[in-house]
């Protein structure tokens, strides 16, 4: 890769694409309830729309994770950023909500061309230090899902819901104008356009080192997507607090993330992807096992916020050092290897749902023993490699 830009502007460039998703989730959630009224349905159909984005999304992830070891990275970020303002223009104008989900999974699954190709960017950017530089890039990327919903809202109250699409709209024909101008297009990408496009994925699938760290970010994202589901319950419903006072929570929420993420950049190049997702798994496991007796006794909410708040930090930490093990194994193939990340954690945890469904009891319990469960696998998967670091090291 071209070295002529700068890191401190290629990473929040990187950082705005990978933002394109989750504003285009959080931005319309406040006006799901106008969206339905206009567009003379119900609510629930509404809210499937954003079922069939992650779908749209994770089959986008499918298509274009390969192209994006065989073709230039730049390309696919245009077509991806284009495809995506076309969609969001269309959505202007849809008059029913048979239109409406049929353009928003077009526009999820366009949207997938720009974003996969980004932690490759990084890895051949950062080399050994991909966590770091995955760090630097989600802290920046998690700003969207903080402020998206305060911002919808805001427009909602100037105008329509409509006019969040073309907030959105011009959002990402900025991003566009500065991806054409800044972002440098791969270098690496030759040696392996012979290889078929399931040739790459039976590339990633082979190689035994990844498959714990894909163990490792698919049940964290199990964890993460268990905390976004039963949260709104466990806040408003379990506990009564008001949504002035859930918004502050899940904003504390999305500090700590940020706040791992800040720590993981600074410590990651001296200790190692390794030994930060062996951090992050001691205080995972420890918070999520205090969880579950903080659920079981009942005790106040509190509690569950001191017990939250780090262990939603410490699963932050041990997904984005997974990623960058997992990308590490792959200099050519890092495409394909997001899109099998990708895919795996919205597969995942789409499943969160329908399990707190399943058991759900009126409690804050069932959220809490899914988080447990899910860190004790990854610690099972994890726990070959620790004892044989520790053989190794004790040999030494």
């Amino acid at each position: 890769m071209q070295n002529t830009i700068s890191k401190k502007i290629l990473l929040p460039l990187l950082a705005s694409i990978m933002a394109v998703s989750p504003l285009a989730i959080d931005l319309y959630l406040p006006a799901m309830p106008q969206i339905a009224d206009d567009l003379s349905t119900n609510m629930p159909a509404v809210q499937n729309t954003l079922s069939i984005y992650l779908i749209g999304y994770a089959l986008g992830l499918l298509f274009f994770g390969p192209l994006a070891d065989k073709y230039p990275r730049r390309n696919l970020v245009i077509i991806g950023l284009s495809g995506f303002i076309l969609a969001t223009i269309a959505l202007l104008f849809a008059r029913d909500i048979e239109t409406f989900t049929g353009l928003r999974l077009f526009q999820a699954f366009i949207s997938s061309a720009a974003t996969v190709v980004v932690p490759g960017t990084i890895r051949e950017l950062y080399k050994k230090d991909t966590a770091k530089g995955l760090s630097y890039v989600s802290m920046i990327m998690m700003l969207a899902p903080m402020i998206a919903p305060a911002i919808g809202s805001a427009i909602l109250l100037i105008h329509s819901w409509q006019a969040i699409f073309v907030v959105l709209t011009i959002y990402v024909i900025a991003v566009l104008t500065f991806t054409a101008k800044l972002l440098p297009n791969s270098g690496e990408l030759k040696a392996t356009q012979h290889v078929s496009f399931f040739g790459r994925y039976k590339t990633v699938f082979a190689n035994k080192s990844a498959r714990f760290d894909l163990i490792a970010s698919m049940m964290v994202s199990l964890a993460f997507f268990a905390y976004i589901t039963a949260v709104p319950f466990v806040y408003l419903t379990v506990f009564g607090v008001s949504e002035f006072v859930f918004s502050l929570l899940f904003a504390a929420t999305v500090f700590a993330l940020m706040t791992a993420h800040l720590i993981n950049s600074k410590l990651v190049v001296r200790k190692g992807s390794k030994r930060m997702l062996k951090y992050g798994l001691i205080v995972a496991v420890i918070t999520s096992s205090l969880l579950v007796v903080v659920t079981s006794l009942e005790l106040p909410l509190t509690y569950i916020v001191l017990t939250i708040l780090p262990l939603m930090g410490s699963i932050s930490m041990i997904a984005v050092n997974a990623d960058a093990l997992i990308l590490q194994n792959f200099s050519h193939q890092t495409g394909t290897a997001t899109a099998v990340i990708g895919v795996l954690r919205f597969g995942i945890g789409g499943l969160a749902g329908p399990i707190l469904a399943y058991f759900y009891n009126g409690t804050a319990q069932p959220f809490s023993m899914l988080m447990w469960l899910s860190i004790l696998v990854v610690l099972l998967a994890q726990l070959p490699r620790m004892l044989n670091d520790k053989k190794t090291k004790d040999i030494s």
